[in-house]
């Protein structure tokens, strides 16, 4: 059996495609039989302008082959990721080309990686197994101009109907977006296999309950830097409205970083600090000696579908949890994750009020990391891939 893993992210790349994939190859390694081969292709590291992890373009090791495809020098911006994803995807079509697989999975959070397995997986006539992480053609109308919006919808539509008719079976990593598939696609067969907690972060959960004894709060946010997560319209205005009660620290990088640095200029912030993007381990130590953690999505309607995957490693070190988030990804943390503050998103008086309704603890949170720890779940998404060839 041969088994085709498209994935536009891989360790030792940070993002959440990558530790999701990763995750997923390790659980699939433990099911395939030993004459299975799992062959994926990536790319070399790239998600941040600003973080560079070195990795070979070659990785031999028994029953798995990794590919990872050089791209252009490029930014967050959108022209620049199009042209990156052309050469990923020109790269794919040339090492599969005169291949054969009997399953092909692809992982994708902007359509485009869905959208290359699906054509592959005509072309050979191959089951696919869809991972959809977001909904693109949802999203877009939120963040592109109106003129832009016009032209493009009708082809991501007709590119979204094609990919998403193509697979034997599709995965949403959020539940939120059960409705919107269903309504377009109702003859689809759909699971529900969402992020989870991966290993680093169940190695360091905490055993007991800490209170904080800083007087002034140290409040972390560490991830992407975009339009999506709209930092710079709350965390200037929030800083400064609790000037001498918390301080930020804000790792990463994206597309919006320069928004927020003017943004903080404009408000007089002198409690903000901005990090570049660091390794995991690193993160996992910042993260602990945090007081809050935060996280936001901007005030946009496709965000309120979306679960992020920050929650998970976010919850499982315990740590009261700021989020401006809504939708679906409110109703989960109201359900599963305790000593959190939810408010609307951009909303600086919400965030305000419900900051005061924290607990400024750590604590364990066993019933949740049990539920959703990543090994688990990406053993039974395992399972439910390698049953579309067993089906064939």
């Amino acid at each position: 059996m041969k088994l085709l893993i498209l994935s536009f992210y891989y360790q030792p790349d940070l993002s959440a495609g990558s530790f999701r994939t990763t995750a997923l190859v390790k659980a699939l390694l433990e099911k395939l039989p030993a004459h299975a081969h799992i062959e994926l292709i990536t790319t070399l590291p790239n998600r941040y302008s600003s973080f560079s992890s070195e990795a070979p373009e070659l990785e031999e090791h028994p029953r798995l082959t990794i590919r990872r495809i050089a791209l252009p020098a490029h930014k967050s911006g959108m022209a620049d990721q199009a042209k990156a994803f052309l050469v990923y995807a020109n790269g794919v079509r040339k090492i599969v080309q005169n291949k054969q697989y009997d399953l092909i999975y692809a992982t994708s959070s902007r359509l485009m990686t869905a959208s290359l397995g699906a054509l592959i997986a005509r072309q050979k006539k191959t089951p696919l197994y869809l991972d959809i992480r977001d909904i693109f053609v949802d999203t877009i109308k939120d963040i592109l101009p109106k003129k832009l919006i016009w032209l493009l919808k009708p082809m991501l539509s007709l590119l979204e109907s094609f990919t998403i008719k193509s697979a034997k079976k599709v995965n949403l990593v959020s539940a939120g977006f059960l409705p919107y598939f269903k309504s377009r696609y109702p003859d689809q067969h759909y699971s529900l296999f969402t992020n989870g907690i991966d290993d680093e972060f169940l190695d360091v959960q905490p055993v007991e309950s800490s209170a904080s004894l800083n007087p002034v709060l140290d409040v972390v946010y560490a991830g992407n830097i975009g339009e999506g997560q709209g930092l710079h319209t709350i965390i200037p205005a929030l800083a400064k409205r609790l000037e001498g009660k918390l301080r930020f620290r804000v790792i990463g990088d994206g597309g919006r970083l320069a928004h927020l640095k003017e943004a903080i200029s404009s408000a007089g912030c002198t409690n903000v600090e901005l990090l570049n993007p660091v390794k995991r381990n690193e993160l996992i130590q910042v993260y602990q000696s945090a007081d809050v953690l935060f996280l936001h999505l901007n005030d946009y309607d496709a965000f309120r579908k979306v679960l992020p995957s920050k929650l998970f490693e976010y919850a499982a070190l315990g740590k009261p949890i700021w989020a401006g988030i809504s939708g679906y990804a409110a109703s989960f943390v109201a359900e599963h994750i305790e000593n959190t503050a939810v408010f609307e998103p951009c909303d600086v008086d919400a965030a305000t009020r419900s900051f005061e309704n924290l607990n400024i603890l750590t604590s364990p949170r066993h019933a949740f990391v049990e539920r959703f720890a990543r090994g688990n779940i990406m053993r039974e998404m395992s399972q439910d891939i390698l049953s579309l060839k067993e089906a064939r």
